[in-house]
């Protein structure tokens, strides 16, 4: 157990690539991820688990085949385990997302966006 807090925004600092998760801290089996997003991501699902979208800087939409859900800074969404979603962000937003370990960000899809798990910052 660490004596130090977590900084979120001197973690954010570390890194400034686009759609590659940073892990931040662990809690039982899950992972809490930091992000940040541009663009329009892949259409994806995750079989097997929920997923924790919490816009911490910035705005961003999850859209869904049927919806969309737009996200500000201190908002938060849970997608459901199965639902094909797609995030997108017209300007740099920063995100934390809490998940199972071990779960790709690209889910079913893979493809170019899929990055490598469990890179802690």
């Amino acid at each position: 157990m660490s004596d130090t807090a977590i900084n979120l925004q001197e973690k954010l600092a570390r890194f400034s690539e686009h759609w590659s998760p940073r892990v931040i801290a662990e809690m039982n089996d899950y992972q809490f991820k930091l992000a940040k997003v541009l663009g329009e991501f892949v259409w994806h699902s995750h079989a097997d688990t929920d997923e924790v979208f919490i816009v911490l800087a910035g705005e961003m939409v999850l859209e869904f085949r049927d919806r969309s859900v737009a996200l500000a800074a201190g908002e938060m969404y849970v997608v459901p385990r199965g639902v094909e979603h797609r995030p997108v962000a017209s300007s740099e937003c920063s995100i934390m997302l809490v998940e199972p370990r071990g779960v790709v960000n690209t889910g079913d899809a893979g493809g170019a966006y899929t990055a490598p798990n469990d890179i802690w910052v």
